[in-house]
């Protein structure tokens, strides 16, 4: 079964999925780990992998390279970011194709104009919804199976109101998308409204320290959503360990104490150590008693 099959076998169930967000493969690793069912690949993160903040200038082809390396490295399904699709509908159609050809089990396109921008961020643009719908059009076709999901991402709500981005997001799933994420509603009131007004599977998007106002993922789950993202909860973790690892290095001239203890071996078994070192003797010894036994 393809990754993009078991995620449309997860959102069969009863129940909300909860997607931590991972901005490399170590972080996508932690989370298989931890027991997660699904991995989100944070565009974020991955722009600021590779030193860039969230505001559009990370390409098509960095983003699905990172993508794919994260798909390759866990065995849970992986969901990604895929900003605007990085152009019109053309553009949209190679997105979907290389995105799904990694691997990757579905990605979610937005409504912002092009550079974009953090979806928790002041100053958003978007398109006329003709010009979105027709991408996500293409995107529903350009997949080679149905299975891989494609989630309309609406940035109405900052920017032309509620009722906008609600009216957007029934019509992309009309036009072919597979779930409706309405990105940054502002009060309980609203997140609750999400999936009572949206006619399909809605996503929530958790940022602790945006917009939207936090909810207890037993609460979204009784609201009605199916998919719950946690883009910032590892990186923003890991500066916060990473300044003060580096301040307590700093000040006191020596080895701080770590926040966990780990061997070397131990953070290689993260990476799949074990696994190498079986492949590492596996064919030799074969062959070693292959002669044995002449």
């Amino acid at each position: 079964m393809s990754q993009a099959a078991r995620f449309r076998e997860l959102l069969r169930r009863d129940g909300m999925i909860v997607a931590p967000g991972a901005y490399d493969c170590i972080t996508a690793r932690m989370i298989a780990r931890a027991g997660f069912d699904c991995v989100y690949m944070t565009g974020a993160g991955t722009a600021a992998t590779l030193g860039y903040p969230d505001f559009g200038l990370v390409t098509m082809t960095e983003m699905v390279d990172n993508a794919g390396r994260i798909a390759s490295a866990v065995d849970v399904p992986v969901i990604a970011d895929a900003d605007t699709g990085y152009g019109n509908e053309l553009n949209v159609s190679r997105t979907v194709r290389e995105y799904e050809a990694r691997g990757v089990a579905g990605v979610h396109i937005e409504d912002q104009g092009f550079p974009k921008k953090c979806g928790h961020l002041d100053d958003k643009e978007i398109v006329p919804p003709e010009d979105w719908l027709a991408k996500i059009r293409a995107a529903a076709a350009a997949r080679r199976t149905p299975e891989f999901t494609i989630i309309a991402r609406t940035d109405a709500r900052a920017v032309i109101g509620f009722d906008e981005a609600i009216a957007r997001a029934n019509a992309a799933l009309a036009a072919g998308a597979d779930m409706a994420f309405v990105e940054a509603p502002q009060t309980v009131e609203e997140v609750a409204a999400v999936p009572r007004l949206v006619k399909g599977p809605c996503l929530l998007n958790v940022v602790r320290g945006g917009k939207t106002p936090e909810v207890k993922f037993a609460d979204a789950e009784r609201m009605g959503y199916k998919l719950a993202i946690v883009p910032g909860l590892l990186i923003k973790n890991v500066i916060g360990i990473c300044e003060q690892s580096l301040a307590a290095l700093k000040a006191q001239g020596r080895h701080p104490e770590m926040v966990k203890e780990m061997t070397v071996r131990e953070v290689l078994q993260i990476s799949g150590a074990d696994e190498w070192d079986a492949l590492r003797t596996r064919f030799r010894n074969a062959s070693e008693k292959r002669e044995a036994a002449e």
